[in-house]
């Protein structure tokens, strides 16, 4: 298929995130076989760093935990001491106050660790010759959310993306969901691990009860939708399914920090009735809700883990999922109201390859409503950043500067403010305080740039995209920062 002179910019800012200073001319012989050349079997590229893995990073969470608990008995009054004594005594005993300052030292680390991993993931953007691949794994991350608005599911969410993510994003969809809803992150975010089956071992030995909202968000949000014909009865039959996943705690590595040799042969027994998954994963049988389970018309046999991750399966492949997935990337790349031709034609590559992600991205890159010069989404504060960096041909040095501009312009860094995960349509991101936001960040950026010429570098970043109007602003204005923070604001610019 021939391409035009805007082909390649499109390209570069549509499927990817920002031309780099010489790319739209790299890119301009094959913009599609550009975009086609990096789904790969392999996934998305990964950060680069060195960062603990979902193992490492559960063995920390346990340590963590497990010193909560003796945190809270550090500060448990002796039944012979009144309360205020207690508490003077506690917050007096060096090796209490130790416990304290190593448990948030703990907390530290992993926050810093975590706010690492996001600095690594946008330097990534900034640089990578994969745009497509980059943003075709954002959208996943975020059609899958899990958010750092909880200190558990954020200690997990770089893990989460780099292992349960990334390597699916070409795969079937299937197994990217499963991956996903298995993860700790997921299973901690949406408070999985505290649910118990009423009429489980657990549930009737102890007051535990059903928690339904990893059922309901992976009915709602991850699969077939709100209006994909269920039933708040299925949720409730999902919840019971999914009761037994979980993550692993001290207990079932032996190292519960002030075991009871007097508890019950039986109870022991019980705890130990677990059943290993991916890493991070365990499924609990004694938790588990027993009996035979019936979702969207379709009934399970009582098979433990096998129940739940059917069930999953089948609504991964259900046709109102293709539907709804197919429409949500024809708006995220295309337009917030998309061509319904456009998402016809993913909704077909889906329900043909049996959710290969692999064929929806192809036939994604093949359409031709994804070339229409006419750009028509505006760039999240994500994108703008890291769009800008690449037009400069930088990439962010600090996380904390980097935190604070996403902050100040709504987005902050694995931070999602729901499981729906960050909105992706003009009004969430186009209102006159965020512009400003926009505008503030421009200059500064702009001040801090080494950018010899505006007029050039307004070229290679937008190529035949750049309208005569944004030209001219640029090229006559009174400064370097003037003119760079002209072209940052331009619509062009801000759309892709």
């Amino acid at each position: 298929m021939a391409s035009s002179p805007t082909d390649a910019a499109i390209a570069l800012t549509r499927l990817g995130l920002g031309a780099r200073p010489g790319e739209i001319e790299r890119v301009a012989a094959d913009p599609r076989g550009w975009a086609t050349a990096q789904i790969r079997p392999q996934g998305a590229p990964q950060p680069s760093g060195q960062f603990a893995d979902t193992a490492e990073r559960v063995a920390q969470y346990v340590d963590y935990q497990s010193d909560a608990g003796q945190v809270r008995r550090d500060r448990r009054p002796p039944t012979s001491m009144a309360s205020d004594t207690a508490q003077t005594a506690s917050a007096a005993d060096p090796q209490a106050v130790a416990r304290r300052e190593a448990r948030q030292a703990a907390r530290r680390d992993i926050t810093q660790d975590t706010a690492q991993e996001f600095l690594a993931r946008a330097q990534l953007g900034a640089t990578t010759d994969d745009g497509f691949a980059e943003r075709w794994a954002l959208f996943w991350a975020n059609a899958v959310t899990v958010s750092a608005v909880k200190f558990a599911s954020g200690a997990f969410v770089g893990q989460y993306e780099r292992e349960a993510i990334r390597p699916h994003v070409f795969g079937r969809f299937e197994d990217l969901v499963l991956a996903a809803e298995q993860h700790p992150a997921m299973l901690l975010y949406l408070d999985q691990a505290r649910s118990v089956g009423p009429d489980s071992m657990a549930g009737a030995r102890r007051n535990a009860g059903l928690n339904e909202n990893l059922a309901r968000e992976m009915m709602e949000l991850h699969t077939v939708g709100a209006d994909g014909g269920y039933t708040q009865g299925d949720v409730t039959e999902l919840a019971r399914a999914l009761t037994g996943w979980s993550i692993p705690t001290a207990r079932d590595q032996g190292q519960t920090a002030n075991p009871s040799p007097n508890r019950p042969r039986r109870a022991r027994a019980m705890a130990n009735q677990i059943e290993p998954g991916p890493d991070g994963f365990v499924f609990r049988a004694n938790v588990h809700e027993p009996g035979v389970r019936t979702v969207m018309g379709k009934t399970y046999p009582a098979s433990g883990l096998a129940q739940g991750q059917a069930i999953l399966r089948d609504l991964a492949r259900h046709p109102a999922t293709a539907k709804r997935l197919s429409r949500r990337l024809a708006a995220h790349f295309v337009a917030d109201d998309p061509p319904p031709a456009l998402v016809a034609r993913l909704e077909d590559a889906w329900t043909r390859s049996g959710g290969d992600l692999a064929q929806v991205a192809r036939a994604l890159i093949d359409a031709p409503e994804t070339w229409t010069p006419q750009p028509a989404k505006i760039k999240t504060p994500y994108d703008f950043v890291v769009s800008t960096h690449r037009a400069l041909g930088t990439r962010p040095q600090r996380i904390q500067p980097l935190r604070q501009a996403l902050l100040d312009m709504g987005q902050p860094p694995f931070a999602a403010p729901s499981p729906e995960g960050w909105p992706d349509a003009a009004a969430d991101w186009a209102g006159p305080d965020a512009l400003v936001k926009r505008l503030n960040w421009s200059r500064t950026a702009a001040d801090a740039a080494q950018a010899a010429d505006p007029n050039a570098l307004a070229v290679a970043a937008l190529g035949a995209r750049l309208s005569e109007r944004t030209r001219l602003a640029v090229a006559r204005a009174e400064s370097r920062p003037e003119a760079l923070t002209l072209l940052f604001m331009s619509p062009e610019f801000q759309r892709r």
